[in-house]
Order: structure tokens, then sequence, then C-alpha cells
């Protein structure tokens, strides 16, 4: 496996972003358990975009504006959505075990899932990028998929690093009103930011 399909991925996956961001708030939110969840929601969300590159669907994202801008924009409105319940919900910083042990659970995955879902920049990585280091011929869609695999592991085991290490500073934060609040403020901001940043970017 080539080393600069390594450390480019290892890049790509450690940049914070979307799914870096959700696993640190989940992390801070729930505690380890959640952040750990965040990170395999995150990663699940991968799943559809490698197997779109896979299938050419990918060509098409990347040739038709129209498809590419309907994904981007509903993208857009998911992370405003989570910028502006995380700016007016006092309640999304809190210390509630009873909650990360139930409903809070599918929330976290389904919340991490389409998070990552409705990126469309994904979609055009798996299908500008993996087929660089992908050999031509019969073994290529084999190729693919161990390369797939290996980003995949790559990503849940930084956004999971991104979880636990914000869960082993819950507490010291969380009893602390203004820090609370100062972060939530800042969560809301980065994902109004993150979907300022995705609105803009074409293919």
């Amino acid at each position: 496996m080539s080393t600069a399909f390594l450390l480019t991925s290892l890049v790509i996956v450690a940049t914070p972003g979307t799914g870096a961001l959700y696993a640190i708030a989940a992390g801070l939110t729930r505690g380890t358990r959640a952040g750990v969840l965040a990170a395999f929601a995150g990663t699940l969300g991968t799943v559809p975009h490698m197997l779109a590159a896979i299938t050419g669907l990918a060509a098409l994202l990347h040739a038709s504006g129209v498809a590419f801008a309907a994904i981007k924009y509903a993208g857009v409105a998911y992370l405003l959505y989570m910028a502006w319940s995380t700016w007016r919900d006092r309640g999304v910083l809190t210390v509630d075990e009873d909650a990360a042990r139930t409903g809070s659970v599918r929330a976290v995955l389904v919340s991490g899932v389409t998070l990552n879902l409705l990126n469309p920049k994904l979609t055009i990585f798996f299908f500008a990028f993996l087929p660089q280091f992908v050999p031509a011929g019969s073994g290529a869609v084999p190729a693919m998929l161990g390369l797939s695999a290996v980003f995949m592991a790559m990503t849940f085991a930084v956004f999971a690093l991104y979880g636990v290490c914000a869960a082993a500073v819950r507490d010291q934060v969380l009893s602390r009103p203004k820090v609370v609040d100062r972060m939530r403020k800042a969560f809301a901001a980065s994902f109004a930011l993150l979907a300022g940043r995705l609105a803009v970017e074409s293919r």
C-alpha cells in the first residue's frame, strides 16, 4: 500500500471538519461511549459515498451540477439546523448518563451518519482521490474496496480519538457554566461556518 495514500488520507481525516467536530461534541455531551458512537456513525456515513464511487454514480454527480447542488444544499441545510438547535438548546451540553444509555444513542448515530451522508465532497473524494492508487484492470474494484476500508478505519480511529479526548475533560469543562455556554455557542458557530464553507465549494 502506498505511503502517499496513507499520509494523504491521514491528513484529510485528521483535519478538523464536520465529523471530527461532531465526535468532539458528542464526547463532551455524553461521554466516551457517545464519542466513539459518533466516530462510528461518521465512518458509516462514508459507506454510501464509497459505493457511489465504485458503481460509477460519482461520475454522474461530478458531471451533473444539479445533482451535486441538491446534495450540497441539503448538507448545508442540515448543518444550519445543527447550528440553530445547538445555539438555542441550553441542555445540549449537559451531563446526562441515563440519556447516554437510551434515546441519545440513536440520536448520535442518526446525526453522525447524516452529517457525512449529505457531504457531496466525500463522493468526489472517493471518485477523484482513490483511483490514483488503484491499478488498472480486473483488480481495480477489489483494490478500491481495500483502500476504502483502510480510509474508513483511519476515519474511525481519528474521530474516536477526538471523542475520547473530549470525554476525558468532560467533567472539568461541564462543571463551569460559563465555559459550557461559550462552548455551546462555539459549536453552533462552527456548524454554521462549516455550512458556509460547504455552500461556496464547487465541484
